[in-house]
């Protein structure tokens, strides 16, 4: 499954996108990954270097449709190829509704939302070519709403729907589409310092070992919707 094949992951600088590129690289897969600052894909490239030499970081915002397209021409121009992209960029802002900043709500909308659309829209055509698989990471605050929590609902829901009729769309090119809904995970994410106090948490591996697990399942399945959560929460 993994010989020449080549992943793209967004937000890989740390938490779970570097945890997934982490996985991939340890099981044979080349990853290209992104990030906003280049000092920070520098230092995640560095570090993913130990796991294995056919890494490649690229200064990309996923809010940017041109900074994608340039971010996926860096890959094939490397690696040849595109086979798995992964959506995982995202923030969390958490306000009562009548608090939440107009620009706040479309910082969370452009990043969350638009940018898996921005990032399948750069890649469909070379995911075309090898039949490949794009999955999101969307939230189990894709299925469940909470106070404070609208702007990052409604963008986390929509990554679902958008998800969920990508995949309707694509599948006809043998493309498969996945969207991921994990709840409490041990990333910095929302000034999180991950420690101790996390452990009862997913860990960014046990994410990555999930992707890893999709890739290989046989070509005939399609687990097309998947909620991960850890099984003894805190």
């Amino acid at each position: 499954m993994s010989e020449n094949k080549v992943a793209y992951i967004t937000g890989g600088t740390k938490g779970i996108g570097f945890g997934i590129a982490k996985i991939l690289l340890e099981n044979g897969i080349s990853v290209a990954f992104s990030g906003r600052k280049g000092e920070d894909v520098m230092k995640a490239e560095k570090e993913l270097q130990q796991y294995s030499d056919k890494v490649l970081g690229v200064v990309s915002d996923v809010r940017n449709l041109q900074s994608e397209e340039e971010a996926i021409k860096s890959v094939i121009n490397t690696f040849g190829r595109l086979d798995f992209v992964i959506a995982n960029a995202g923030l969390g802002i958490f306000k009562p509704v009548d608090e939440l900043s107009a620009e706040e709500w479309n910082d969370m909308i452009e990043t969350n939302l638009t940018g898996v659309f921005y990032t399948l829209k750069a890649s469909v055509e070379e995911l075309k070519k090898t039949e490949g698989y794009y999955i999101t990471i969307s939230s189990l605050a894709g299925a469940n709403f909470f106070e404070n929590g609208t702007g990052y609902n409604a963008s986390k829901f929509g990554v679902v729907g958008f998800t969920q009729a990508a995949m309707i769309d694509l599948r006809k090119y043998n493309i498969k589409a996945t969207v991921i809904m994990p709840g409490s995970v041990a990333t910095h994410f929302n000034g999180n310092v991950p420690s101790e106090k996390d452990s009862w948490k997913i860990q960014p591996e046990d994410m990555g070992n999930l992707v890893l697990d999709i890739l290989k399942m046989n070509p005939r399945v399609l687990p097309s919707k998947i909620e991960f959560r850890a099984s003894k929460p805190s």
